[in-house]
């Protein structure tokens, strides 16, 4: 979590820095504000990063000393042949081009394959539970 929160301070520290750079350069209100505002969320997200990375114990991408076979090991579970995504995909489509066109019962009907197809990639290995 160190090095991210390392990338999100130097963000930061861009992004405040181009607001000032901005202010004088341009003397556009809207602009210095986009910038600061970007600032300001980069530094939360640092902040939160810093403040996570001192209670979890160093990962191998924490220590520059780290060979790549310190980070081996199961990493968790992923789906090899799952067409949820696709859907989910073609769903989440749908629904952004019945928003631009402000079609309300397009919009229904891609929300509703929105959670078809979220629920579809929840719960595609679910199993029922044993009656021992």
């Amino acid at each position: 979590m160190k090095v991210e929160a390392k990338i999100f301070h130097i963000c930061t520290a861009f992004f405040f820095f181009a607001a000032i750079l901005y202010g004088f350069w341009a003397k556009e209100v809207v602009g210095i504000v986009g910038l600061t505002l970007t600032g300001g969320l980069s530094l939360i997200v640092g902040s939160y990063f810093s403040f996570v990375a001192r209670r979890v114990e160093e990962r191998p991408e924490d220590n520059p000393e780290a060979e790549v076979s310190d980070g081996a090991g199961e990493l968790g579970f992923f789906s090899p042949g799952s067409y949820w995504p696709v859907g989910l995909a073609a769903s989440a489509a749908l629904t952004g081009f019945a928003l631009a066109y402000f079609h309300i019962w397009l919009l229904v009907i891609g929300i509703v394959c929105i959670l078809i197809t979220v629920g579809g990639l929840v719960f595609e290995y679910h199993t029922q539970p044993d009656k021992d």
